[in-house]
């Protein structure tokens, strides 16, 4: 049964400060037809990577997705208000089939991506609908393609990487440490049986910023490569950043609390460091932690607005009846992407457009 067009299309309702983002349930109707979509474009297109494919991407997005997903991710690309969390949750945006995906392998490294082939083209679309294009990083696993498995890793257990699993993931944007970091941000829940929640910070939550955050704007403060560089790669350099940049009154953000603040590494300087944890203990107040994500979940961020993060847990254990049982690993897939290739050309690959070789705050791999 079709639902109503009003209801479907319905204006989404926010309020001042936004404390939490905004969920949005995705109608069976949308689900079966995206579910289709991805099998579709692997037909005609193989891979979500084609050239062919995400060089007319933002055309496939209006074309092929439904009215309603489009038109709530195209005013989200553009929609930096006061109102506006920078986050959006699409609950049960896909159907993911359990038996086709197979057991979580170890790592990402063991992944194999033709499993999940069609989720990458689902993600690429909701990109596209922004509009902005996937781009990959070499800063991360030396590019690794449009479409990341993040998995736990028994070796990384204890890191502050995605990888990670027994300890906190402090919420950050990605990428703090590179002058053109991701625009936009998805992260697809194939599973998370475990019932790990997600963490999610926006720097609106503040409402209207008091003095001590104009000190942010400040270009005094350093951020080192994060914990997926080898320690002595990943001492801070002497470029100096903001925090906070862009538009005064409703600014974007750029930060990382774990290489910031608790890395020593970074070597703040002590007038750097004290409005660093000033900040931090008003914005960790701040911190929406509520939103269990299931199979099929998406979370869409503005990295400019919202940092993200998840709570520490036992990979392959989730607790009933205060027993710890075993179960299939946590795993997740997460996209990139850029509004314009013109404006990272200086930082691209010289013979490819979509490869970012920033690895930190300009200085580019060799």
């Amino acid at each position: 049964m079709m639902e109503p067009m009003h209801d479907v299309l319905r204006p989404v309702t926010r309020t001042y400060p936004p404390m939490a983002p905004f969920i949005i349930d995705i109608t069976p109707r949308e689900r079966a037809a995206l579910t289709k979509l991805g099998d579709m474009l692997a037909l005609a297109f193989g891979t979500y990577e084609n050239p062919a494919f995400i060089a007319e991407l933002h055309l496939h997005a209006f074309q092929l997705l439904p009215e309603r997903i489009s038109r709530l991710l195209s005013n989200f690309g553009t929609d930096f208000s006061a109102s506006q969390y920078g986050a959006i949750v699409l609950r049960g945006l896909v159907n993911v089939d359990q038996d086709q995906l197979g057991p979580t392998p170890p790592s990402y490294k063991q992944m194999d991506y033709t499993r999940i082939n069609r989720y990458g083209f689902i993600c690429a679309l909701l990109h596209g609908a922004v509009p902005s294009k996937p781009v990959q990083y070499y800063a991360q696993r030396k590019g690794g393609g449009l479409l990341h498995a993040i998995i736990p890793d028994e070796k990384m257990n204890f890191t502050q990487t995605g990888s990670g699993s027994r300890t906190d993931l402090f919420v950050h944007t990605e990428d703090a440490f590179l002058f053109n970091a991701a625009d936009f941000l998805s992260f697809l829940f194939l599973r998370n049986e475990e019932n790990v929640p997600s963490s999610l910070y926006s720097i609106r939550s503040h409402g209207s910023l008091g003095e001590e955050m104009g000190s942010l704007f400040r270009p005094i403060y350093k951020c080192p490569k994060d914990a997926n560089y080898e320690t002595d790669m990943a001492k801070g350099e002497e470029v100096t950043t903001a925090v906070l940049y862009g538009n005064r009154e409703h600014p974007f953000i750029r930060f990382d609390a774990a290489e910031q603040i608790y890395n020593e590494a970074a070597d703040q300087t002590p007038e750097a460091m004290a409005h660093l944890r000033h900040f931090w203990e008003e914005a960790r107040q701040l911190i929406y932690n509520d939103f269990i994500p299931e199979s099929g979940d998406l979370i869409f961020v503005n990295n400019h607005l919202c940092a993200h993060g998840r709570n520490a847990f036992v990979a392959g254990f989730r607790k009933e009846n205060d027993r710890m049982v075993k179960c299939e690993r946590r795993m997740m897939l997460r996209m990139m992407s850029k509004t314009s290739l013109i404006g990272i050309r200086g930082v691209t690959h010289t013979d490819d457009p979509y490869l970012i070789m920033e690895e930190h705050y300009g200085s580019l791999f060799k």
